[in-house]
């Protein structure tokens, strides 16, 4: 009995150099662009254009601005009004970050560590500058503070990229398990509640890092697994495997680091703040702030982007499957 011999040499032939040589070069550039795409946002934020209220008297508001100004040169954004009331209106509303107060003769600072744990750090040091300036100690009141059980946000901050893991592979698994269109859009949409159930549970009954009402924090979770796993497979619909290359660099490599969820999206480099907004990964952090910390306040913004993910990849799985089925057709 003769051994087929051939394909065992055949696999037991070491690869060319060249093979190898490329092979090296491309995971040194994967390595790059991974490294570039995590560490570039958050080694270049810093403090600029943060919006924030100062409360009080003209020439006061005047003298503070001018004092912000020359501590942080175009680090904030600032909106004047009449009194605490309308300050603290508008760090409930997710307008500003936080306020400066000296309406009341004593200056205070007012922050929202539930919006930014970042930003309110930075209000502190402030506060705490101000106060050695003035020889005047100024007071510190968090107004939309954190859950006492994770009082740095650090769940929240770790939970944004499995929630877009979980979207991709939600998508990657129908995509190889699951035939026909309908299907396909259902399976994408039911993971994404039963998805929202159990990451907010996590989240808020076991790491204690939420707060507010648990069905609209789950609103907030599946809206987001929904947005990311609908556009991959429309991407795939279209365009094949590449569309699924095309929805990981996307929401992996451009809207996880690019979310702000971590910092705030003003503390990003740039225009990178502004973009991470309008995709799921950015919009879904902002969202569930929202609705954990803010009675829904500020949301209108994430919902329309992440709606409007949702529609688009529906329809590109729509457009996909009537052209594969008239192909199909015409075979």
């Amino acid at each position: 009995m003769t051994t087929p011999l051939a394909p065992l040499i055949t696999d037991a032939l070491p690869s060319r150099w060249p093979t190898v040589t490329r092979a090296v070069a491309l995971l040194t550039a994967i390595t790059g662009v991974l490294l570039v795409a995590f560490a570039w946002p958050s080694v270049r934020s810093s403090v600029h254009d943060v919006p924030i209220a100062v409360a009080g008297p003209a020439p006061a508001v005047a003298q503070i601005r001018t004092a912000l100004e020359q501590r942080l040169p175009g680090g904030f954004e600032i909106t004047e009004v009449a009194d605490t009331a309308d300050a603290e209106q508008l760090i409930r509303d997710r307008q500003v970050y936080g306020a400066i107060d000296l309406s009341n003769g004593t200056p205070q600072v007012i922050l929202a560590s539930a919006a930014s744990t970042a930003v309110a750090q930075t209000l502190q040091n402030m506060a705490t500058g101000l106060g050695q300036a003035g020889s005047t100690p100024v007071a510190v009141r968090d107004l939309a503070a954190l859950p006492a059980e994770d009082p740095r946000g650090a769940g929240l901050a770790a939970g944004a990229l499995p929630l877009v893991m979980g979207g991709l592979l939600a998508a990657v698994l129908l995509i190889r398990l699951v035939h026909g269109t309908g299907r396909r859009i259902a399976g994408a949409l039911a993971f994404a509640v039963t998805g929202g159930l159990t990451v907010t549970a996590i989240l808020q009954f076991w790491f204690g890092s939420l707060s507010g009402s648990y069905p609209a924090n789950v609103g907030a979770v599946a809206l987001t697994i929904a947005a990311t796993s609908l556009t991959v497979l429309g991407l795939e619909s279209m365009l094949g495997i590449a569309g699924i290359g095309i929805g990981a660099v996307a929401m992996m490599l451009i809207g996880n680091p690019l979310s702000g969820t971590a910092t705030a999206p003003e503390m990003l480099p740039g225009w990178s703040g502004t973009l991470g907004q309008l995709l799921p990964p950015g919009a879904g952090g902002r969202l569930l702030r929202s609705t954990a910390f803010f009675d829904g306040r500020g949301a209108t913004q994430a919902v329309t982007v992440l709606v409007a993910w949702i529609v688009l990849g529906a329809v590109l799985c729509l457009v996909g499957g009537l052209r594969a089925s008239r192909a199909a057709n015409s075979a």
